[in-house]
Order: C-alpha cells, then sequence, then structure tokens
C-alpha cells in the first residue's frame, strides 16, 4: 500500500513524495539524533560501563586529600618513620661482628619496611577513599564488569586509527599540553620563591632539612591538586555534555525502543480486539440466563439477572449499543428471554453499570418494577 501511494505521488504529486521521503530519512537510522535519551537507553549504557565520568577529577581529589593529609600529620608520620629506623640501626649496633649476617640484616630491613608503610597506610587509604567517593558521586555506586571484557574492534588498526585522531584525543591531548604548561608554571613560581631556602640546606641539620623539604614539597602539592581540581571540575562538565550529546536519539530510535519494550502498536491493537471478541462471546453466553432484557428500544439493550440467593441485587450481564444491542437483542429471542422498553432504565444500566456487576440503590425501584412486570407475565 505504501509503495502503490508513493507510485501515484510521482505522476501526480512529486513534491509530496519529496518531502515524504525527507521525512522518512529524517526520522529514519541515518536522521538526525534531535531527541533526548530514554531512560531505558541510559540504563543499558550504563550496565555496559558508558557513564559521564572525569577521571582528572578523580586525580584531583586523591592529590588534594594526599597533601592535605601530609601538612596535617607530617610530623607525626615521619617521627615514627624515624623511631623504626633509630631502633634498626640500634638493634645492629649492639650486635657483634660475628652476629651480623644476610638473614638478620633481611630481617631488619623487612621491619623497617614494613613500619613505614604502616605509618603511609593512613595516607594510602585516604586516596584510595576520596578516588571511590569521587566516582560515586560521579556514576553512583553500580559496579559492572562488562567494560573489562575484550572487544575486537578495539584491535582493529582502522578503528585505532579513527579513535587516534578523534575530537576526543584531540581534547585529551589539549588537556595534557595545558598540564605540563600550568604545573610548570606552578612549579617554577613555587620553587623560585624558595630557592633561598634550598640554597642552604647544606648548612642546616638532617631534621631540619627534611622539614623544610617537606613544607616545600607540600606546598607544591597543594597548589598542583588545586589546579588538578579546576581542571577536573571542567573535564567533569564536558564529559557530561558529551555523554548526553553522545545519547541522544533519532525518532526512529525511539519508536524502535517503544516497539522493544511496549510492544507494537498493532500487535497490541490486535491482541485488545482479540480481547474484546472473547469478552464478547462470554457476554452473549450469559443472555439465555438472563431474566429480561432492558432496551432503549433501538440504541442501547441491557440483559439482567436476579438471584436472591446469591446476589442482593439484580446483576448486570449484558449490555451493548447499536449493532451488539441489536444482537443482544437476537439472541435473547431465540432464547425466549423477555425484551421489555425502558428507555430511562436502558440508558443509565449502560452508563453507570459495568458487566457483572450489582446495580446501584438508586435504580432498585425501576429495575424492581421490570422484573415484576416479567414475572408477571411469565405466571400469567
Amino acid at each position: 500500500m505504501v509503495f502503490e501511494a508513493r507510485e501515484k505521488d510521482i505522476y501526480l504529486y512529486p513534491e509530496r513524495l519529496l518531502g515524504l521521503d525527507l521525512q522518512f530519512f529524517a526520522d529514519g537510522e541515518g536522521g538526525e539524533k534531535t531527541e533526548e535519551p530514554t531512560t531505558k537507553k541510559l540504563q543499558d549504557a550504563r550496565k555496559e560501563g558508558q557513564v559521564a565520568r572525569s577521571q582528572e577529577l578523580i586525580t584531583a581529589g586523591s592529590l588534594l586529600i594526599l597533601f592535605v593529609a601530609l601538612r596535617i600529620f607530617l610530623t607525626i608520620t615521619m617521627n615514627s618513620i624515624l623511631q623504626s629506623f633509630r631502633y634498626s640501626f640500634g638493634l645492629i649496633s649492639t650486635l657483634a661482628p660475628e652476629n651480623v649476617n644476610d638473614i638478620m640484616m633481611s630481617g631488619v630491613m623487612n621491619d623497617t619496611i614494613l613500619n613505614t608503610l604502616v605509618a603511609m597506610l593512613p595516607y594510602l587509604l585516604s586516596a584510595l577513599v576520596i578516588a571511590i567517593v569521587f566516582n560515586v558521586f560521579q556514576v553512583r555506586w553500580e559496579p559492572t564488569a562488562k567494560p573489562l571484557a575484550p572487544k575486537l574492534n578495539k584491535l582493529s588498526p582502522i578503528s585505532g586509527f579513527k579513535r587516534l585522531f578523534s575530537k576526543d584525543k584531540i581534547f585529551d591531548l589539549i588537556k595534557a599540553i595545558a598540564k605540563i604548561v600550568v604545573i610548570g608554571i606552578i612549579a617554577y613560581t613555587t620553587l623560585r620563591d624558595q630557592f633561598g631556602i634550598i640554597f642552604n640546606l647544606p648548612e642546616t641539620s638532617l631534621f631540619q632539612g627534611i622539614a623544610q623539604i617537606g613544607d616545600i614539597v607540600i606546598g607544591l602539592g597543594l597548589k598542583i591538586s588545586a589546579f588538578y581540581m579546576v581542571l577536573g571540575l571542567v573535564d567533569y562538565i564536558y564529559q557530561r555534555r558529551k555523554f548526553r550529546k553522545d545519547m541522544m536519539m533519532t525518532k526512529q530510535e525511539i519508536k524502535d525502543e517503544y516497539k522493544q519494550t511496549e510492544g507494537d502498536p498493532q500487535i497490541k491493537g490486535q491482541i485488545k480486539q482479540k480481547m474484546r471478541e472473547a469478552s464478547r462471546r462470554r457476554m452473549m453466553q450469559r443472555i439465555p440466563e438472563a431474566d429480561v432484557v432492558i432496551t432503549n428500544p433501538t440504541h442501547y439493550a441491557c440483559a439482567i439477572k436476579y438471584d436472591r440467593e446469591v446476589n442482593q441485587a439484580p446483576v448486570l450481564v449484558a449490555k451493548g449499543a447499536d449493532y451488539i444491542a441489536e444482537k443482544i437483542k437476537e439472541v435473547a429471542r431465540e432464547n425466549f428471554v423477555p425484551i421489555v422498553e425502558n428507555k430511562p432504565l436502558a440508558r443509565m444500566l449502560y452508563a453507570n453499570v459495568e458487566l457483572e456487576e450489582e446495580i446501584p440503590p438508586e435504580l432498585y425501584q425501576m429495575a424492581a418494577d421490570v422484573l415484576a412486570y416479567v414475572y408477571g407475565l411469565k405466571t400469567g
């Protein structure tokens, strides 16, 4: 049918055909991605590990907490490490030369390294916790192993060449250059102000020199961490916008997704039609059990049944309008069910009572009059 309509338009309305094809391609697979991503597409992308995430922001948070912790606890940490060294070398100095061997020295060194790692452990754990917190802040907690699965398309030289010169790689290159330049400027300006202290280090004591170098390194680290934080926020905003743009959908993609999740509208319509037909057949099978069919007389027909042992009021077993009303009356005649004309009652039953429901109290009197009339015919 679609082809015949287009073939006709070729001869009669060529501009209509042109407009139709333009709309077709605009909404098709190759159309522009003008629609916001659906919740399902975002969820599917998340399951595949595709999220808006900035590694720069995670690095910035880890560096910042590391240097802040060093600034606060550096003295305590250095004292702990120095105490460990004093103990180790003090132990060696108390031993006789013949008792010093490779096994003993290996044990002393292992203890020293272990104590140093224990002293540094709070800083490493703090950086790890901050990295996890920043990850959860950006993408929420929903771990997936799919990004770790090998993908053959990444092994393709052509795909690799395209990725090498993609817009993302150019942005990463600009970021790398900006980091090198800015970090170089920060390092130079910081160390330039500390040249006097650095040149005088040979004249200071060991512990004073370590403290001065620690202050310089921590101050430089905090400045670089602050720069990384700004860079990370900028990169995070960029990644979110880029991810949103990549997730945009065409109108055809939205239609296809709707069909996959909700079902084809045509199929759903056919299912509803089948359900209506099945309900109608069940309704028609109930008509022979009815006590009376009340009509409008032409537009509506409603069949009611009253079994005082089962229900407190009459029950509507069938109703219909126009064609269905005629079918109800036809089945009623075939099964010798009385048909009574009562326009107000027929309209109210059709509009206010559902199938297999008892009629409301306000219709009791009208229904009772009709049933009394029917019972009178049967007894007469």
